[in-house]
């Protein structure tokens, strides 16, 4: 199609010129008319030289494209429920897991198994252990990403698959390692709307300890991230992002916070302010916190060891440490040794 929209665009150029030519030799018309026929024939010939293009690369693209809207139709055979989740202002919300035990498609390792636990009401939960100990299998069925193998989860003593799955999600806010961050305004991002309160955007960013770069935008929260549509945008850090994505998370304000290494990305410095505040930041919200970095799990009231698909210890960061033989301990000092002599 490429060699064709060439040899057309050739052609047709070299017989108008010719014609023209013939025409303005004999007399047709003047040199001006010779200008003003060409330029525009010209552009018709490009005109349809691009148009051939255009369908040479839609039919290059059309398998790529049949196989996502192939992906697209696999149906959605979750069960999504009718119950309506209670609105309550009081954020008494109890979530359960009674016997549950998930195993991914096509294999014959459980991921998790015979997982028993159940949320108090305004705590903050910290779930840890070693990779593929199946702390984000844990956080995906909390979030109905899946549903469990065997056993099941409730809500207010209700099976949360009963639910309707759009309000149930309505009750979480998630800020997971692999977030994104869109090329659109800073209050936007956060918002995921644009519509949004301001002075709301602002209280957030201040939690999530934004303002002193904020003070630096000439536009406030107005001003757009990256450049992909705005040659004023800004780049941003990585410890940058994660404080935004954390904004992001305050600003939905779900009775559930869950987050996944939500301080990764940033230095000592500020990941010691964010936590320092961490109980003004989460305010009423019950919180279950995902991390690698165990200092971080002094700051939560419960923490959850994960191994092998299993919760083998549960308690305070004091309780888990007197026991010496603990997974917990264990870990713990598998990192305090480099910061100890």
């Amino acid at each position: 199609m490429n060699s064709l929209s060439v040899a057309i665009s050739f052609i047709l150029t070299t017989i108008i010129y010719l014609f023209v030519c013939l025409k303005a030799w004999a007399g047709a018309f003047g040199i001006g008319s010779v200008t003003q026929y060409i330029g525009a024939i010209t552009l018709l010939s490009h005109s349809l030289s691009k148009l051939l293009q255009t369908l040479g690369e839609m039919h290059n693209n059309t398998p790529y494209l049949k196989t996502v809207f192939e992906f697209l139709d696999i149906p959605h055979n979750m069960y999504k429920g009718s119950l309506t989740v209670e609105k309550r202002n009081d954020r008494k919300y109890e979530i359960e897991f009674r016997n549950v035990s998930f195993q991914y498609p096509n294999t014959n390792t459980y991921a998790l198994r015979h997982v028993n636990i159940k949320f108090k009401i305004g705590q903050r939960l910290a779930v840890v252990g070693e990779n593929g100990s199946g702390k984000t299998t844990f956080i995906k069925l909390l979030c109905r990403l899946y549903d469990p193998t065997e056993g099941e989860i409730l809500l207010n003593g209700i099976n949360i698959q009963k639910y309707n799955y759009n309000e149930y999600m309505s009750i979480f806010s998630i800020i997971f390692q692999d977030f994104k961050l869109l090329s659109f305004s800073l209050a936007e991002n956060i918002a995921t709307s644009t519509k949004y309160n301001e002075a709301r955007v602002l209280k957030c960013l201040e939690s999530a300890g934004f303002s002193e770069r904020l003070k630096t935008l000439k536009e406030g929260i107005t001003t757009c991230l990256y450049k992909d549509f705005d040659d004023k945008g800004i780049e941003i850090s990585g410890g940058e992002a994660q404080k935004i994505a954390i904004a992001r998370t305050l600003y939905k304000d779900a009775p559930f916070i869950i987050l996944d290494e939500p301080t990764a990305a940033l230095d000592p410095i500020a990941e010691y302010e964010i936590y320092s505040k961490f109980n003004e930041i989460i305010d009423d919200k019950t919180a279950i916190y995902i991390s690698h970095r165990l200092s971080s799990c002094r700051f939560c009231d419960e923490i959850a060891v994960f191994d092998n698909g299993a919760v083998i210890q549960q308690g305070s960061h004091d309780s888990l440490m007197n026991h010496k033989d603990g997974k917990y301990y264990k870990l713990w000092h598998s990192q305090a040794q480099y910061y100890t002599e």
